[in-house]
């Protein structure tokens, strides 16, 4: 049987791509997790480590035990903050991932909401977008996590439940004229997260052209910041200019164009006290 340490071992060298690294995560000394490996080496029979240089790397079949180890070592912390959680309430964690406009608007009211009615449960917070926000939850590193998804997105993986939260409306935002899409086809445009833009690329082909994607960033400061310097156009959802509006940017809505917000949990249910809480201070928080 794995031991379950050096499985941790393993985990910490791989998020970090070295020994010193993933020691002073764990606390250990150098020649401690060079231990721990060796012998995990030699329990699975299998070359996990090479030397790379003065560093090290891991082989495929490292690669390979270190995405389960992951996986294993985030259940194992997710069953004990469960259970802690199952003791009572008065103690615990809660762990969110969410998009930034998201952390910018409706999640600090339900963080707040969370401290008054659980003051000793411990909020988690994880600023990133929804496929590693997903990747996270199916890890165990995460309890709960803030997504957003398109009606052209394709479906989340099997263990994915759903809270629906919120539709959030897409906006044309220039710094000029604003107009429909069709009339910016010639104007360059600013693209978002890989998830947004898909979505851009398809809004844009729906109204009959390809746009010319000459900058991406998912900052919603610095994508404004650009509109309102001439550089560009975009599209932005409601939550990120409610999050922050340059005063010089033009907004409009577009139609047919809204993506849904939910908050995802990862098992079939019941959540966790802790998760349960957690979920209904998000609901709590959009529709007070």
């Amino acid at each position: 049987m794995l031991d379950v340490v050096r499985l941790r071992v393993l985990a910490a060298v791989a998020k970090h791509g070295s020994v010193t690294a993933a020691a002073r995560e764990l606390h250990y000394s150098q020649p401690s997790v060079s231990h721990h490996l060796a012998r995990l080496e030699a329990e699975t029979g299998a070359k996990l480590i090479q030397r790379a240089g003065r560093g090290i790397r891991l082989t495929e079949t490292g690669r390979l035990l270190a995405e389960r180890a992951t996986e294993i070592v985030g259940r194992i912390d997710s069953a004990s903050a469960e259970l802690s959680a199952h003791v009572g309430l008065r103690a615990g964690r809660a762990r969110l991932a969410a998009f930034p406009s998201a952390l910018g608007t409706f999640v600090p009211e339900a963080a707040a909401l969370l401290a008054r009615e659980h003051p000793g449960l411990e909020l988690r917070l994880t600023e990133t977008e929804p496929p590693e926000a997903l990747r996270m939850l199916r890890a165990g590193y995460v309890d709960v996590a803030v997504i957003f998804r398109y009606d052209d997105t394709a479906p989340e993986d099997d263990g994915i439940q759903l809270v629906h939260l919120l539709d959030d409306p897409s906006y044309l935002v220039t710094s000029g004229r604003t107009g429909d899409l069709f009339s910016h086809r010639d104007s360059r445009w600013i693209g978002g997260c890989d998830r947004c833009r898909s979505h851009l690329l398809d809004l844009c082909a729906r109204a009959g052209f390809e746009p010319e994607i000459a900058f991406t960033t998912d900052d919603i400061v610095a994508v404004q910041a650009l509109v309102a310097a001439g550089i560009g156009v975009t599209a932005l959802p409601a939550l990120a200019l409610q999050a922050h509006r340059h005063p010089k940017v033009n907004a409009i809505e577009l139609p047919g164009s809204t993506r849904h917000v939910y908050a995802a949990t990862y098992g079939e249910p019941p959540a966790p006290p802790a998760t349960t809480a957690l979920l209904t201070a998000l609901v709590s928080a959009i529709r007070p």
